[in-house]
């Protein structure tokens, strides 16, 4: 029965954590949002099949190349082969054939993959390089002169300059060279080609150039066999009637033709450049160039043409620099509400006879808020079975007993039950009208209703002493208390 004579109801509380941290050392919650390194790369490239792709911006070019390449290869597959099967050898088209699946094989490898683009510097790099080049250059002399862009090292002989990049932020390795249309440092750089939508450096630079040569033998066969073919037909129905009943050979041999001198032209310009072990980039700039002096030589050549072959077509692939498809963390700051020291679990409902709802839920909040603000006044909540004192409103029927398991107050709290603890504790009648009391209805609620799960015994009678004591001992007493009044 509640003190007004009502029946009795059934009231929730739930769990409290007495152990929380205070508002200011609520920590925030990170969330980690993950992202590939390609969506934040800062070259201007074009990725696709998340990442696993990467050409330069501007495709258009290698677009007409496939079109090339495959329209030619269609027409004669079409017009061409079936004659030429029937009348010479069914070894044409299956010749053809393996040409065609050769070039489109080296042409989207080269087209597709890294050429050998290296990192730029982070800020950090960037800076301690920008002090190593203020220490060389003797920044502590009276004089301003500007810093030194480059390095010399020393390869097989021969002194090499190693350069600047004011993109990059780095000093680029020997061979190395900054592409102006995709924006990043190429390893042993060679040029960029249009056709292939690429760069062409270290790392497809082999498939570059079995690309073109085997497209030099792809155009070469094509156009010879279609020749052959509008001379069977002009041995048999005149040179207009073969014409006439294949008019797609025409548009070969005439793609063929023009075609023909440029491919077989590169490729013996790169044939050259590997026998030698040069770069485009360097034949261009003469860097290894007799004219430079007797003593300028070529320090990457091995000495003999089989050897540089090798090295430039059967050597082993390095791996790309810049892991582009490799994950880089993102720290997302979730912004998480002040919990007063006090964090909310998962509520349960109690079932047991229980104290009238709103009474009580008045004394917990009035026990949690001295709790929570214990400096306000300077209060101490105190339990007894002591009769109440006058002017207080008292709970006439226990809540429920301690269960099992429950928190218990630390031991250094003093055992308030005792009678000689209450006689030093409590302060004579009439000392009591100069201590301030608060009744639940005046005491401000907390910031919400903190349920919990195990039942608890409340107190008979709540008293509000003002007590003088040390701060470990009121702050043990504080935390006992709320121990005591959770669920």
């Amino acid at each position: 029965m509640t003190p007004g004579g009502g029946p009795m109801k059934e009231c929730g509380y739930r769990e409290i954590n007495t152990r929380g941290t205070s508002p200011m050392e609520s920590p925030p919650k990170k969330k980690t949002a993950a992202r590939r390194k390609w969506e934040a790369f800062p070259g201007r490239n074009k990725f696709f099949c998340n990442g696993r792709i990467m050409m330069a911006k501007q495709t258009g070019v290698f677009y007409l190349t496939l079109i090339l390449i495959l329209v030619t290869s269609g027409l004669f597959f079409a017009f061409d082969c079936p004659y030429l099967a029937l009348n010479i050898t069914p070894a044409i088209p299956v010749i053809g054939g393996i040409l065609v699946f050769f070039v489109m094989g080296t042409l989207l490898r080269t087209s597709f993959s890294d050429p050998g683009v290296l990192p730029r510097a982070t800020p950090d790099e960037a800076a301690d390089l920008e002090r190593q080049i203020d220490v060389a250059n003797g920044s502590t002399s009276g004089g301003y002169r500007p810093p030194p862009r480059t390095k010399e090292v020393i390869i097989n002989g021969q002194t090499v300059k190693l350069k600047y990049c004011f993109t990059c932020k780095i000093f680029r390795p020997p061979r190395a060279s900054h592409c102006s249309l995709c924006d990043n440092c190429v390893e042993r750089f060679d040029h960029h080609c249009p056709w292939v939508g690429n760069c062409v450096g270290k790392r497809n630079y082999r498939f570059f150039y079995m690309f073109i040569l085997s497209l030099s033998f792809l155009t070469v066969f094509i156009f010879a066999f279609v020749i052959t073919h509008v001379i069977l037909r002009s041995q048999q129905s005149g040179f207009l009637n073969a014409l006439k009943d294949s008019p797609a050979s025409v548009l070969e041999a005439v793609v063929c033709f023009f075609s023909v001198w440029s491919i077989v032209g590169l490729s013996g310009f790169h044939t050259y450049l590997i026998s030698s072990n040069q770069t485009t980039n360097e034949d261009i700039k003469g860097s290894w160039s007799s004219k430079r002096g007797k003593e300028n030589y070529n320090p990457y050549s091995h000495g003999n043409i089989f050897t540089n072959c090798c090295a430039a077509l059967c050597g082993p692939i390095n791996p790309s620099l810049i892991d582009r498809r490799g994950f880089f963390q993102t720290d997302v700051t979730l912004s998480v509400a002040p919990s007063n020291g006090m964090t909310m679990y998962g509520s349960t409902q109690s079932q047991s006879n229980m104290c009238d709802q709103d009474q009580c839920i008045q004394s917990t909040k009035f026990v949690l808020q001295a709790a929570a603000t214990p400096l306000l006044q300077t209060e101490t909540i105190i339990t007894s079975d002591e009769p109440p004192l006058p002017g207080k409103t008292t709970v006439n029927a226990q809540c429920a007993s301690l269960a099992l398991g429950q928190p218990t107050p630390p031991s250094s709290m003093p055992n308030l039950n005792s009678e000689t603890a209450l006689t030093d504790m409590i302060p004579l009648k009439e000392d009591l009208r100069n201590h301030q009391f608060l009744t639940p209805d005046e005491a401000p609620s907390p910031p919400g209703m903190l349920p919990a799960s195990s039942p608890v015994t409340h107190s008979h009678t709540m008293h509000v002493l003002n007590l003088v004591s040390q701060d470990s001992l009121h702050e043990d007493s504080v935390r006992g208390l709320v121990k005591l009044s959770s669920v």
